[in-house]
């Protein structure tokens, strides 16, 4: 019998296998699909999440990100970070790095179909494995969630995230994201001569549809885009507890508000580490409760930004605002970066 099964081997599943690892557990990662994988991904990491790569030994190659700038027309407002810098990544970069460091580190990683899991009093089976606990990194709309009675009903506007690669030197050293009236678009620099550029809305349409509204983001990348259009959502995952027995969610199976801070890796990286530390304890009755501490921040502020967002008239006053009082703005930004 292994310590911990890691159904999905996405960056919160590795994550999750590498801390495992480093608290000396024995560890299985179990992937449907084969190789360097890729999503709809904003691709900006805060300076805390870059901070978990170092100490799990993750080398990601990418470009320093000093801050974030919001933009709408001739408006434009920066903060930086004050936590030391974050990173832009490729999502692939980041998984390829993710990959090398687990296998380094010893994990097993098994290419196969999940299928049905069976749990007893002190372990869980699943996928040709018996584990004391199983950790679901299965995704957004985790289907081991759902086996387990953990979804809870969700409400509000439903969203999506649409990605694209850009091949333009970046001419930014932060993430940007401008407004339009019923989107945003994040350009984040993951490279010497490539941006991704993340459109988020709750508005029917591809990823050019929605760029229409951004006249002068749209002209200066014109006819550099590069690899096809990545998309996800809806976005929004209400869960009403993150464990069910010996299962623990973690990652976006945990649950999901929105891509508008920025912060799911780093919430996957920082739960993945409190998942780990309450199996070591036998304690996964603590890990929700501590899931909820963590996140309670970004949960706020994210869900108090949607709901201006969603109103017309306030919307259209959230980067004059940020403008006209930049300390807020920026204090705000670090509260989610530290």
């Amino acid at each position: 019998m292994i310590d911990l099964l890691v159904a999905g081997g996405g960056p919160a599943g590795l994550a999750t296998a590498l801390y495992g690892a480093r608290a000396g557990l024995d560890v299985a990662v179990v992937e449907r699909r084969t190789g360097v994988l890729d999503k709809a991904c904003g691709e900006g990491m805060m300076p805390h999440t870059v901070a978990h790569l170092d100490r799990l030994g993750v080398a990601a190659e990418g470009r320093p990100l000093r801050g974030i700038s919001y933009l709408k027309g001739d408006r434009r407002v920066n903060a930086s970070f004050t936590a030391g810098a974050g990173r832009g990544v490729r999502r692939t970069v980041l998984h390829a790095a993710l990959l090398r460091a687990a296998e380094a580190a010893g994990v097993k990683l098994v290419h196969g179909e999940f299928g049905e899991i069976t749990q007893h009093a002190d372990s869980v089976s699943a996928a040709g494995f018996e584990a004391r606990y199983l950790a679901a990194a299965d995704g957004l709309h985790s289907p081991i969630r759902k086996a387990m009675g953990l979804d809870a009903a969700t409400t509000g506007p439903r969203r999506w995230g649409i990605r694209r690669h850009v091949d333009i030197a970046p001419w930014t050293d932060s993430v940007e994201v401008h407004w339009s009236r019923s989107a945003e678009a994040y350009v984040t620099p993951v490279a010497d001569d490539c941006v991704g550029i993340a459109m988020l809305s709750a508005d029917r349409g591809g990823f050019d549809r929605h760029f229409e509204a951004f006249g002068e983001l749209r002209d200066r990348v014109a006819g550099h885009a590069h690899g096809q259009d990545r998309a996800a959502g809806p976005l929004r995952q209400n869960v009403r507890n993150r464990t069910a027995g010996r299962v623990l969610l973690v990652g976006d199976a945990a649950g999901y508000i929105d891509a508008l801070t920025g912060e799911g890796m780093g919430l996957a990286f920082g739960a993945a580490e409190l998942l780990v530390d309450c199996v070591v304890r036998n304690s996964p009755e603590d890990y929700d409760r501590q899931w909820r501490l963590l996140t309670r921040r970004y949960r706020m502020l994210t869900a108090g930004l949607l709901a201006a967002s969603g109103l017309r008239p306030v919307r259209s006053a959230i980067v004059p605002a940020a403008q006209a009082l930049p300390s807020v703005f920026s204090r705000l930004v670090n509260l989610l970066a530290d």
